[in-house]
């Protein structure tokens, strides 16, 4: 497992029974986490800034101390993020992608030339900036407008402007990509367990992830630096994603691993989805 560190405005502080409490900039979280399966002998305290209240059909909403500020802003390194609960628990950042944000960074300063980036599925934008900030230029692709409003407001806190922003379906702006001949050096995807399109279109991941990766190596440059999958989806192995880099993109090397973050408890790590990366030596 590779585990998200370098954080100083996030942390877990301790997980139970189904739930996470977290501190995001100097305020205290309390939501679900499915992957808490375990209890602990220290109850989780509910006197929290903001805490996410489940209804029957899974979704919810937040109740907020007085104190509570919405719109917030926290950093890691050198990268700020817009921090808004949101319905379905999320708070616009995952901030266990920073593994991933490293990698890829790394790999495009050390690349030494200009490296155009495609994120599909790209949701607040946190690898769109890390990998601009890197000196890429990117192409985010989202279908939710929301989502992307977020985004650019991810990308004015780092006073970035080398990424282009497409409320769009990815399956269909990946095809329109090919009939232009437009090409990608580093392909970037975090694609939903399940979804639908504007025309009743059904995506199932373990059903489509393997045509739309192989549909992607189409866009893929002839000189590559890296594709990297990520997926939150129960289930779906590390092992698996690989196998799917493997068998739809030729060359390379490929390696998959769980990611996860440390939390305040002895002994403790919260395991947070998987991901897999093929890399290139061009």
């Amino acid at each position: 497992m590779k585990i998200a560190v370098g954080w100083k405005d996030y942390e877990i502080l301790k997980t139970a029974s189904g739930e996470k409490l977290e501190r995001i900039g100097g305020y205290t979280f309390l939501r679900p986490d499915p992957q808490v399966i375990w209890n602990t002998d220290k109850k989780i305290n509910d006197d929290v800034d903001a805490k996410f209240l489940r209804t029957e059909n899974k979704s919810g909403n937040w109740k907020f101390s007085k104190n509570f500020q919405k719109n917030l802003i926290i950093s890691r390194k050198n990268i700020k993020f817009h921090i808004e609960p949101m319905n379905f628990k999320h708070i616009c950042l995952f901030p266990e992608q920073a593994v991933n944000w490293d990698i890829m960074e790394k790999l495009i300063k050390d690349a030494n030339r200009e490296i155009k980036v495609l994120n599909l599925f790209a949701y607040t934008g946190g690898a769109s900036v890390a990998c601009a900030l890197a000196g890429a230029k990117v192409t985010h692709i989202d279908a939710a407008k929301s989502m992307i409003d977020i985004a650019k407001i991810n990308a004015q806190l780092n006073n970035v402007s080398n990424i282009r922003f497409i409320q769009e379906d990815c399956i269909k702006f990946v095809e329109r990509e090919i009939r232009r001949s437009n090409k990608y050096d580093a392909i970037i995807m975090d694609p939903p367990s399940f979804g639908r399109g504007p025309k009743g279109e059904t995506w199932k991941i373990e059903d489509n992830i393997f045509n739309f990766v192989k549909l992607c190596n189409k866009v893929l440059s002839n000189n590559p630096l890296f594709v990297l999958i990520n997926s939150y989806t129960t289930g779906l192995q590390p092992t698996v994603m690989e196998n799917i880099l493997n068998s739809a993109i030729s060359g390379g090397k490929a390696e998959s691993y769980e990611i996860g973050l440390p939390t305040k408890e002895e002994g403790i790590v919260l395991p947070c989805g998987c991901s897999a990366i093929k890399t290139f030596k061009g």
